[in-house]
């Protein structure tokens, strides 16, 4: 018998995320740690008239071939994985994992490799997501290692992850659709403002907003979800920012960043641990150096700091850059193999547009 959350959580993916219409192709990317939201939502799929393909990923697969790989396999890109995003028009992906840092030996080159082999299949993605022919939606079954992670047990850590989605709710769905219509009346605000200046204990920064879109988030392709974001103009960035949250890729820890930006670019990096990958990773390519997202968390039901930032960056009360890849649906000209969020507390700091005050401790105040 499956806990009732996750038999929500299947509904609320399948009818409300993604919207899954009679006869349309479902591919699922999830792991068999998963297995009980899996069934929950596969039954969902059914019932919506979907065909579903379910790919479960297994446990160390990754690890062994990140380690062991000649350089033409890690180059290679499977066909079969094209033909999936050529083709199907919606996916959905299920984090559940057994054990967070076991990429944490692997050499940072070799993963900034892979990710420059797969600049064309994130090519075609976005194009078809731009395009409107292609949705997708992203969340996290509660398991062991990620409950570790967040220092919880998994009952706790079990609530946090389904409290976050107010799947404690009656009606969840009301719930996130009030979160949109509130979003966006700060969007509204935004539409037609040039320039962001942020500042406090932690940043110095000052951003163009001209001529791009905030993106309203509210539980379609996150879930849970709550943030508003944009791409700022790529050359705008000045400035500095220290993120007192470490920043995670590939579940090995990089802290205390510091970031200085002249023209957009990040042109001087520091960090107290791992600085050699975070300068690794922002060699990846030439547009890895570049602001693709500023975002603001407004989700907050979600009081602490997790380390995975599918919840991390949805803390209302915080901010978070993405080095990286931008998004053409906000306006974003910038291209990377990476996209690599970064969060900052916002706690006793400001944000003014064009001016006037935006944001104040945390909180909007328009």
């Amino acid at each position: 018998m499956a806990d009732p959350r996750v038999t929500k959580l299947a509904q609320v993916l399948i009818r409300y995320a993604l919207e899954l219409q009679p006869g349309e192709e479902l591919y699922i990317n999830t792991s068999p740690l998963a297995n009980e939201l899996n069934l929950e939502v596969y039954k969902e799929a059914i019932l919506a008239g979907a065909h579903v393909w379910m790919h479960a990923n297994l446990p160390g697969v990754r690890e062994i071939f990140l380690k062991y790989a000649s350089e033409e396999q890690l180059e290679y890109v499977m066909p079969l994985r094209r033909k999936a995003v050529e083709h199907f028009p919606v996916f959905l992906y299920i984090m559940a994992e057994h054990n967070t840092r076991e990429l944490n030996g692997i050499d940072s080159a070799r993963l900034a490799r892979q990710a420059r082999a797969n600049q064309e299949i994130h090519k075609i993605y976005d194009a078809r997501q731009d395009k409107g022919e292609l949705r997708w939606c992203l969340t996290a079954y509660p398991c062991h290692a990620m409950a570790q992670e967040a220092d919880m047990s998994l009952a706790d850590f079990e609530d946090f992850v389904y409290n976050a989605g107010m799947l404690d709710q009656p009606d969840p769905v009301a719930g996130w659709k009030a979160l949109h219509e509130r979003q966006e009346q700060i969007i509204d605000w935004l539409k037609g403002k040039q320039e962001a200046t942020l500042k406090g204990a932690n940043i110095d920064l000052r951003l163009s907003i001209a001529g791009r879109s905030f993106i309203n988030c509210d539980g379609k392709i996150n879930f849970p979800d709550g943030e508003i974001f944009t791409t700022p103009v790529e050359e705008s960035a000045q400035g500095w920012v220290r993120f007192n949250y470490p920043a995670i890729y590939a579940g090995r820890e990089v802290e205390d960043i510091e970031l200085w930006f002249e023209d957009g670019k990040v042109v001087k990096e520091s960090a107290q641990k791992n600085q050699a990958m975070l300068t690794e990773m922002l060699n990846t390519d030439a547009g890895a150096r570049y602001l693709g997202e500023w975002g603001i968390g407004t989700n907050y039901a979600i009081q602490r700091f997790v380390k995975e930032m599918l919840f991390d960056e949805k803390i209302g009360g915080t901010i978070h850059l993405a080095l990286g890849n931008g998004f053409p649906k906000a306006g974003g000209k910038n291209f990377s193999n990476i996209h690599w969020d970064m969060l900052c507390d916002m706690a006793d700091s400001e944000i003014l547009v064009d001016g006037e005050l935006f944001y104040k401790n945390g909180k909007f105040v328009v």
